[in-house]
């Protein structure tokens, strides 16, 4: 794999940065956009100060739009990484801010969302048009630029990524549950950089080191991955104590996306001094984070994808991650398949490497437990919050997730077939055993998600009934 493709100038991906940025991002912009900057600080329902901000007063956010500045120009010449991301970061937060707040002034006062605004004027359009261009992005609230990965302050500089070290730069609510539910995001990644170091080191061992290969050895770096996904899927049970699900609310509907949510957004949003035909982009999701996309194609889960819309929309978020991590997807799958046509697990097979494939298994079991935990997430902090069946990404909520977890289901019944009848080993036997109750578990909560007024609490409880629920001690 050749990593100098993976890399920006802002984010860098490798074994020691993991999906990271290289170094933190700005808390700030830069003094020449103090205009900005300024309405960006005032923004917030619950600003720093303790008074209210723009998006707590019906109306504001669009009077204080109307008087800044135009700073195309100035933005067109900017050549510092850091400053475009920052520059991206502020006008993606201001726009979604601007175009959401009168569907979250309505939704306060009904229950449902309202509509949004359908015109972004040209003093945020222009700008935010050419910093996307820099960025090679849509020019919409995002993951990586915007949201999550690259709008996280350590509050002690000497301390780690845990989310309680964090503070967002930009921010919507500007309470501690839009905190918490991001930047455990970033907490998350954290862990990213051992996960991609033990997939770097296998493929290159597989790939180089044919003649003194053993499964052992290969065991050696698949592990390192392994034990990430575990640290992985352990920071993110931590949500339900980082953010409460019935404060969810107070934040998503800025996060939406135009594209699948014509409810709020009609046709689209026309970009002013742009052009005037509507357009349409997904929000801001947690689907768009690269840690299981990275291993569905490392383990092969990919191959199981079935052929339906709801795959189509998760290869569409594809395109919504930065051009470098877009590359990295495409050598990793290419990588896989250079191995052998059925991808890592049809090299293990081949070469009879059984304990490596063992921790193949349990690495799909990883992502299993990834996908369920976020199940779990949609059916407590959507579900049980409001009617409304779209995510943030504009994806449907009832069916989007159970998609994937099916195709990680068939993945680990084909390595379980490919596995030799007599082999014994505590992890492949546990897995195997609990496997059907699994699959039982969605097969049900599915059945009842299709009842007329279904009820999200029932659905819930069925993880606890089969004993796979998150520490739902940790539920406020």
């Amino acid at each position: 794999m050749e990593q100098s493709r993976y890399t920006d100038g802002f984010f860098a991906i490798n074994g020691v940065n993991g999906f990271l940025p290289h170094r933190p991002p700005l808390k700030r912009l830069p003094k020449r956009y103090a205009e900005l900057q300024y309405i960006l600080d005032i923004m917030p329902i619950l600003r720093e100060d303790g008074l209210p901000g723009l998006l707590a007063k019906d109306g504001a956010i669009k009077n204080a739009v109307e008087g800044l500045f135009d700073f195309s120009e100035q933005v067109r010449l900017e050549t510092d990484p850091f400053i475009i991301q920052a520059l991206f970061r502020g006008y993606a937060f201001l726009s979604s801010a601007y175009t959401l707040e009168p569907a979250h002034m309505t939704f306060k006062a009904t229950g449902s969302y309202g509509k949004a605004n359908r015109f972004l004027p040209e003093q945020l359009a222009k700008p935010f048009c050419i910093v996307a261009d820099k960025l090679g992005v849509y020019p919409w609230l995002d993951y990586h630029y915007a949201y999550s990965l690259g709008n996280f302050v350590k509050k002690n500089p000497n301390k780690g990524l845990e989310w309680e070290n964090l503070e967002m730069a930009v921010k919507f609510s500007g309470m501690d549950d839009e905190r918490g539910f991001i930047m455990l995001h970033v907490d998350i990644n954290e862990h990213s950089s051992d996960l991609l170091k033990g997939i770097f080191d296998t493929l290159e061992l597989a790939k180089t080191n044919r003649k003194i290969l053993t499964d052992d050895l290969l065991l050696s770096k698949l592990v390192v991955t392994y034990e990430a996904m575990k640290r992985i899927n352990g920071r993110r049970k931590v949500m339900w104590k980082a953010s409460r699900w019935k404060h969810y609310n107070d934040f998503r509907v800025f996060i939406m996306g135009i594209k699948g949510n014509e409810e709020l957004f009609d046709e689209g949003v026309i970009y002013e001094g742009v052009d005037e035909k509507p357009r349409q982009y997904r929000g801001q999701t947690g689907a768009q984070d690269n840690v299981i996309p990275t291993m569905d194609i490392f383990t092969g889960v990919i191959h199981h994808y079935p052929s339906n819309d709801l795959t189509n929309y998760l290869l569409d978020l594809r395109t919504y991650r930065p051009i470098c991590v877009q590359h990295f997807f495409q050598d990793l799958q290419s990588d896989t398949k250079e191995l052998h046509p059925e991808g890592l697990i049809g090299f293990l097979n081949e070469h009879k490497f059984f304990k490596s494939m063992e921790c193949v298994l349990g690495l799909l079991d990883e992502i299993y437990l990834f996908r369920n935990g976020h199940w779990q997430f949609v059916q407590k902090y959507i579900m049980s919050n409001t009617k409304y069946a779209k995510a943030t990404g504009g994806t449907p909520i009832i069916s989007w997730i159970p998609n994937q977890i099916k195709a990680v289901f068939s993945a680990m019944d084909k390595v379980i077939n490919m596995m030799p009848i007599t082999y014994n080993d505590e992890l492949f036997n546990r897995l195997t055993r609990d496997l059907p109750a699994k699959k039982q578990l969605l097969e049900n909560q599915l059945s009842m998600l299709h009842k007329p007024n279904y009820s999200a609490d029932e659905v819930y409880k069925l993880n606890k009934e089969y004993k796979l629920e998150d520490d739902d001690k940790q539920l406020i």
